[in-house]
């Protein structure tokens, strides 16, 4: 019996939680990262990439980053999806998230500048900004445009096409605070968990790492990544509903 592909639609519903676990891995297993030790072919700076990339969606989307750890042939993300958020983007902000990543088209240019004023195109433009801020709120966007453009980087340093990613990335739905904080705990041990650091310290490419950066300077959060409140009184105040002390401990 063939196993059942169900669709992404039925495995992220951001009205159930706003919150998942991503993972992400290299068809066959191939090297992401790290020295391949038959080769010695050092990939080391790929990982870089990854994390430019992440801090660069995370500032377009509206998809907050909870936790992320980037290995050798795979990486976890733990993500939140920013419902009101996104609903609150007007229009001028919708194009210019969407358009950081995608040229403008000269319908929607025309639309926003009142140039074109017919009641045709005005419902045109309307839907197609309508479907971005769609894309805005949506892991399966975010993946894709992260993926394609790690592809791209990896096969043009390879001097190679075809596939570099498995087919699609994993997703695991966390319903509740408990598995949230199961789920951050293993991607920011996960390096230390394969021998790859022996403290959260030297978890290179690791959110943990990037949040004890932010302490050690005095700042309470890294610009790319969701904070934690602890237990708000304040519902207008959005973060991880953990102290950040309690959370290293």
């Amino acid at each position: 019996m063939f196993p059942v592909t169900v669709p992404r639609s039925q495995l992220i519903c951001s009205e159930a939680t706003p919150y998942y676990h991503i993972v992400s891995r290299c068809v066959r297993r191939s090297y992401l990262c790290g020295i391949d030790e038959h080769t010695q072919q050092n990939y080391e700076h790929r990982r870089g990439w990854i994390e430019d990339k992440l801090k660069e969606l995370s500032a377009m989307f509206c998809i907050d980053i909870c936790a992320y750890a980037i290995m050798n042939n795979h990486y976890h993300l733990v993500l939140s999806i920013d419902c009101d958020g996104v609903k609150n983007l007007s229009e001028q902000e919708v194009v210019g998230r969407w358009c950081s990543l995608h040229e403008m088209t000269v319908l929607i240019h025309r639309y926003l500048t009142k140039q074109d004023r017919h009641n045709s195109t005005k419902a045109v433009c309307q839907q197609i900004i309508s479907e971005w801020r769609e894309r805005l709120a949506s892991i399966s966007w975010f993946m894709k445009i992260l993926n394609q453009t790690i592809a791209r980087l990896a096969n043009k340093e390879d001097d190679c096409t075809g596939h570099f990613w498995e087919g699609r990335f994993k997703s695991q739905a966390l319903l509740d605070e408990k598995a949230l904080l199961t789920a951050m705990v293993y991607v920011d041990l996960n390096p230390i968990r394969a021998n790859m650091a022996d403290s959260l310290e030297a978890s290179d490419f690791t959110s943990v790492k990037e949040r004890l950066a932010a302490l050690k300077s005095k700042k309470l959060t890294p610009p790319c990544l969701h904070p934690f409140i602890g237990n708000p009184t304040n519902e207008m105040i959005k973060g991880i509903p953990f102290r950040l002390d309690d959370y290293l401990e």
